[in-house]
């Protein structure tokens, strides 16, 4: 089983924190840096303030499948970062998922696919 392309290391956090400028909106906020590789990877940000393990465990689980089913709608070669917002934790699937796509959409880095 291939392993998911996160970022793990807290030098890597601040290295993007404190170079790029985060987008937000509702219950998401985005940081993207490029990584110079070919391939993304993600970062998931989740305080206490959100809810309890379950609550901010259940968030981390939807991004990563967001993260996964519209990889191919994102440039390649970036790291992202997703920050929950205390509201997160109540947010449906699909509300996490159109945030996800706007906040793409703002960083400029999301691919328009025609059928």
């Amino acid at each position: 089983m291939k392993r998911f392309p996160s970022i793990k290391k807290n030098s890597e956090y601040r290295s993007i924190y404190n170079t790029v400028k985060g987008k937000a909106n509702g219950v998401l906020v985005m940081y993207v840096k490029d990584n110079g590789t070919e391939h993304n990877r993600l970062g998931i940000s989740v305080s206490k303030k959100v809810g309890n393990s379950v609550v901010r465990h259940t968030f981390c689980r939807k991004i990563r499948e967001i993260f996964r089913l519209n990889n191919y709608q994102t440039v390649q070669g970036k790291d992202i970062i997703v920050t929950a917002r205390s509201r997160a934790g109540r947010a449906s699937y699909d509300k996490l998922e159109r945030d996800y796509l706007k906040l793409l959409e703002d960083h400029g880095i999301k691919v328009n696919i025609e059928n």
